[in-house]
């Protein structure tokens, strides 16, 4: 049975974390690249409707949506992330469908639809760490990506050839896949490029 005293301790240590959290502004946020999930709508708009349900990864069937602790600020608290180079997220749309506010836009499912309704993030690639581009073959990432030939073409000894931003959704398989450490591609969340 829990003592007074270890339930105020309890509490104090919330609070300091909540505190410590909201002086460090969310350091450790920026530092992963973290994602918002397939469907997000702008990141302003998005922090406003979200109402910290957690449907979304209740509805995830790849069991790749986390949430922001306390430590990331009240404001990113319980919202919903992805980062793609421990679990990248499928597209499979089903934590839009999930969202009960329309912080997530459900989208179609099909190349067009994802297109047109998804934009996490865009990939970059650092040619000098993929392995593609120092004389050995790889690929990974091009196999690893939902629209081959679209967001992502092969050239000779399977080097990645990045296409135009908006060809990218940012789904962060090609990061997941990459063989390299650290990774020679990586996504840049939508917040992130617009910032």
């Amino acid at each position: 049975m829990p003592t007074r005293r270890g339930v105020l301790g309890g509490l104090v240590s919330v609070v300091v974390a909540a505190i410590s959290g909201l002086l460090s502004g969310g350091r450790r946020t920026r530092a992963a690249l973290l994602l918002r999930p397939p469907g997000a709508r702008p990141e302003s708009e998005f922090l406003s409707k979200c109402v910290r349900c957690m449907r979304c990864a209740d509805a995830c069937p790849n069991a790749c949506i986390q949430f922001h602790g306390l430590e990331d600020g009240l404001d990113q608290a319980l919202t919903p992330f992805i980062h793609a180079r421990t679990r990248a997220c499928i597209a499979c749309g089903e934590c839009a469908k999930a969202c009960p506010s329309g912080a997530l836009e459900p989208f179609d499912t099909t190349p067009e639809g994802l297109l047109a309704g998804v934009k996490m993030g865009t990939a970059r690639l650092n040619e000098s760490l993929c392995f593609s581009y120092s004389g050995r073959t790889c690929g990974a990432c091009y196999r690893a990506c939902p629209l081959p030939g679209v967001a992502m073409k092969i050239g000779l000894f399977e080097k990645p050839l990045m296409q135009s931003e908006d060809q990218c959704i940012g789904c962060g398989l090609c990061e997941q896949a990459c063989l390299h450490l650290p990774q020679a591609i990586r996504v840049i969340p939508v917040q992130e490029t617009a910032a």
